[in-house]
């Protein structure tokens, strides 16, 4: 057996240390120690709230404020941080350190025009996890989209998984799944049994450019979506990507949100049947998602809800004309309370790994190679 070089043990001990430290910050996001709590089987990795989705030390961006026109055709403009919080459309409301993400309500803009808006994203990107999104208030109304998804790079190589998300008058929430390579991805009923609260409205989740509804399951709770989502004082949505089960996404009103939740030390097990499930079974996990970013936004009209969506909505004239009646979107906003992810641990609370070899350990192995 060979000895292993200096120059390979202190590689492998910066390796240990990147890979497994406990703690680590910047001025405008948490990144949680892992705790070791008694029964504990999933535990903080990432905590956004309040500051912490605004970007002010670079080059450190936790999120990002993307600038421009909307890639599903909406009808607005994506403000930049700056622009954003100068016109009231992004800010932190003080007294509960929430988030408002709102679309402009005061500008005069014609008919089929384009509305300032916010869209944000994550830098840090996922393979994996617990994703919490607590908000106590969403965009509701006419010519609306608002959303809180994931996506992968290259869409829809890398897939997206769409966790809230409706237009105009909807009354539940709408759950989906987008994938783009030759693996089957569909939500087919597995075992004979239906081992999700929701409703399946399309089966397969492979998505083009011109066909992109994906793998459907719509809520059949009210309270899920617009304006019963706004009545019950909002609530929380969960999605646990488990690449061995499948996908998971559960909604919860205020008012039941499970205590173990409530106390960041959740346990999905004990939650209940999901809103919406996606079996490993009948979609390969790992090789349709990877490398998520979390998205959150507010377009409106656009290629769902504008054009046949909007007409059979019961909403008046057209969306085009929508977009000029600046007084439709005083409630078109997001309150968010904050968004977290976390990771599962296994046994005494070591980390799971992820799949992908962290890129230290392989450097370490190439050095110890040559120098055998």
């Amino acid at each position: 057996m060979h000895s292993l070089p200096n120059s390979f043990l202190v590689a492998f001990s910066f390796t240990v240390l990147v890979d497994g430290s406990h703690y680590w910050s910047s001025p405008r996001h948490r990144t949680v120690a892992h705790r070791q709590l008694s029964g504990e089987t999933y535990m903080i990795q990432d905590f956004y709230q309040g500051e912490d989705f605004f970007k002010d030390v670079p080059p450190i961006y936790d999120w990002t404020f993307d600038v421009g026109s909307d890639p599903t055709h909406g009808n607005v403009i994506y403000q930049s941080q700056s622009d954003a919080q100068s016109k009231g459309l992004a800010y932190i409301n003080d007294s509960n350190n929430s988030l408002i993400l709102a679309v402009d309500s005061t500008s005069t803009v014609a008919p089929g025009g384009q509305r300032a808006s916010v869209r944000i994203t994550s830098q840090k990107s996922y393979n994996g996890g617990l994703f919490i999104f607590d908000a106590s208030y969403m965009p509701v109304g006419c010519s609306t989209w608002p959303s809180f998804w994931t996506v992968g790079p290259q869409w829809p190589m890398a897939g997206e998984i769409d966790i809230v998300e409706g237009v105009n008058n909807q009354d539940t929430n709408q759950m989906a799944l987008h994938t783009g390579t030759n693996q089957t991805c569909t939500n087919e009923m597995t075992n004979g049994t239906q081992q999700f609260t929701g409703q399946i409205k399309k089966t397969n989740c492979y998505s083009t450019g011109h066909a992109d509804s994906g793998c459907i399951i719509e809520d059949t709770d009210t309270s899920s979506f617009a304006y019963g989502f706004n009545n019950a004082e909002g609530g929380v949505f969960a999605l646990l990507w488990d690449n061995s089960a499948g996908m998971s996404i559960w909604h919860f009103a205020r008012a039941n949100i499970p205590a173990d939740l409530i106390a960041q030390t959740p346990r999905p097990s004990t939650w209940g049947i999901p809103a919406g499930f996606w079996s490993s079974q009948t979609c390969d996990i790992t090789a349709n998602f990877y490398d998520h970013q979390m998205v959150i936004d507010t377009t409106i009209c656009g290629h769902w809800a504008g054009g046949g969506s909007y007409a059979q909505s019961g909403c008046p004239g057209t969306c085009s004309d929508m977009v000029a009646n600046a007084t439709n979107y005083i409630n078109s906003k997001w309150v968010i309370n904050y968004v977290a992810v976390y990771q599962y641990h296994i046994g005494s609370g070591a980390y799971a790994p992820s799949p992908r070899l962290p890129l230290m350990i392989i450097l370490s192995l190439v050095i110890y190679l040559l120098l055998l």
